[in-house]
């Protein structure tokens, strides 16, 4: 079977499928904001590519949730299951890092299923 891949730079795809499964990864474009304005900027940048590649957030697999201060877990995990359609949640694991921009307070590792 062939790689797809979406939006290929030098340096990353916005998305590669195989055999089905899709796996991006989203940070927020404007990292000078909050906790909640850069979680809902991923989850409407997630959306996009979810639509892009032909899923949705329903068809979540998995998530690695990366925050920068357990602080803000609280916020994240509240908007996280808004976000999701209900029933739907996937398996996810949330880390506590220390990530290469310091201003990015959340970055997310998504893998979903594709048609």
């Amino acid at each position: 079977m062939n790689i797809k891949r979406l939006n290929t730079t030098p340096r990353w795809s916005d998305a590669t499928i195989f055999n089905g499964i899709a796996h991006f990864v989203e940070v927020a474009a404007d990292t000078g904001q909050d906790i909640t304005s850069q979680t809902n900027q991923i989850f409407t940048q997630a959306e996009a590519t979810l639509a892009a590649i032909g899923s949705n957030k329903s068809r979540l697999l998995s998530a690695t949730i990366y925050l920068t201060d357990a602080r803000n877990a609280a916020a994240f995990n509240t908007l996280w299951e808004a976000w999701l359609p209900t029933g739907s949640a996937p398996s996810r694991a949330c880390i506590l890092v220390n990530l290469l921009d310091p201003t990015m307070l959340v970055e997310i590792a998504f893998v979903a299923a594709v048609d």
